[in-house]
């Protein structure tokens, strides 16, 4: 039995642990760990070396963030238009610029423009690697496909502030841009093994560019309604990533706080390889509704957190919750689009994810500082617990249905090779 095959001019394979897929979830780890490195770097050297304010600093992340949910859905339409190996080389060439650029900034202004040049390079890379893996991730093991290749997004999120803040604070700015250069060539290295196969038929292509720039096209119905459910829980998340070195900071944890996110990608390692598994075998709701559960007691017990104790308690919980949602939501979205049209269901699914955290992190920088962390994070919890209901009405309760389609277009497949 051979391990590739086409169908519908998308090569397929029976396989998952191909040359191809660990290259690409490599590619991701690296382009993400440069992301969440100078996602904790940049204020600290704007601030500090650029004599900036943290004013400046939200701007950064903002316009870092809107450049990415802007070009998402057109990386998406390129890619059916030009060609998915077009794109991705593309964005691989940028995103290497742009590292090497970060040398010679001087001035708060040329840092937005980069930051600008950064996000759209991001959002490009992030649709690109997104397309590529659902490609080469069989039919029947999506679940697990996906949340290896999660996993990676996860471990790069612990790693890179660890290994930002430790360069920054130890080895100074010229070394820090040197480490966020050296992930990116690395990532980049492992992007050019990726054989992309060129597609068989460019019958959707030749569509594309017939029916010319059309608005409506540049995002994926079919997978709408479940990023939407992303963005909700998005909105909760964004409190994690943006708040909570400040809200260890209060309560005298800061020494700890690094270990937050160490916490929550060791309880993900954990957990990935029965998570994946049951996702396949038995379905979304199955692996939904406690890791929604799990995510609640996680912001609930960081609520409550007065010691070193329940506050890495808490970040196993919202590891096992928000590390298993994440992927879960992207594997539907990508799974219930047509095979070319998957790039613009993962752009439509990583921009309205960013959207979410955008403005949760806004939401959640007002009320902070209004009830203070502990109570948002407790509302956060009964926030997060309403969640059970949004996905019941935007996914939940279609979704045996569309597991039934699944099992039988995997059938379908099967008999092809």
């Amino acid at each position: 039995m051979s391990n590739m095959f086409e169908r519908g001019g998308i090569t397929l394979v029976n396989r998952l642990w191909t040359k191809d897929y660990i290259f690409v979830c490599l590619t991701t780890f690296f382009m993400f760990l440069n992301y969440y490195y100078l996602l904790v770097t940049l204020p600290i050297y704007l601030i500090q070396d650029l004599q900036g304010n943290s004013a400046q600093a939200g701007l950064l992340v903002l316009v870092f963030y809107m450049a990415a949910i802007f070009i998402r859905p057109i990386a998406g339409k390129w890619i059916e238009s030009i060609g998915l190996k077009k794109v991705f080389l593309v964005s691989l060439l940028a995103y290497l610029a742009v590292a090497f650029v970060y040398f010679f900034t001087s001035s708060f202004e040329s840092l937005m423009i980069l930051r600008v040049i950064h996000g759209i390079a991001f959002g490009m890379i992030t649709t690109t690697t997104g397309t590529i893996v659902a490609n080469l991730i069989p039919q029947h093991r999506k679940g697990e496909g996906m949340g290896y290749y999660g996993l990676m997004l996860n471990m790069s999120m612990a790693l890179g502030p660890f290994l930002g803040l430790l360069a920054i604070n130890k080895w100074g700015t010229t070394t820090m841009f040197a480490i966020s250069f050296a992930s990116v060539i690395i990532g980049v290295l492992t992007g050019l093994l990726i054989s992309i196969p060129k597609e068989a038929k460019k019958s959707a292509a030749e569509e594309v560019v017939k029916k010319g720039f059309n608005v409506k096209e540049l995002i994926e119905v079919s997978a709408l309604r479940v990023s939407l459910v992303c963005f909700f829980f998005a909105i909760v998340y964004a409190s994690i990533v943006s708040f909570v070195s400040v809200y260890a900071k209060e309560l005298q944890l800061t020494e700890v706080a690094s270990y937050f996110f160490i916490v929550y990608v060791v309880a993900l390692i954990i957990s990935r390889p029965f998570t994946g598994r049951w996702f396949d075998q038995y379905g979304a709701n199955v692996i939904m509704v406690p890791s929604i559960i799990s995510f609640a007691i996680g912001m609930f017990l960081l609520s409550q957190a007065t010691g070193a104790f329940m506050f890495l308690l808490s970040a196993a919980f919202i590891g096992l919750g928000w590390g298993t949602i994440f992927p879960t939501i992207q594997t539907i979205a990508i799974a219930i689009a047509r095979p070319e049209r998957r790039g613009a269901a993962t752009a439509t699914f990583y921009s309205t994810m960013d959207l979410g955290i955008g403005i949760g992190s806004v939401i959640v920088g007002i009320l902070g500082a209004k009830i203070g962390y502990n109570s948002l994070y407790f509302y956060s919890s009964i926030f997060a617990l309403a969640g059970l209901i949004v996905y019941y009405f935007l996914h939940g309760k279609i979704s045996s249905r569309l597991r039934e389609f699944s099992k039988q277009q995997d059938l379908e497949l099967r008999k092809v090779d």
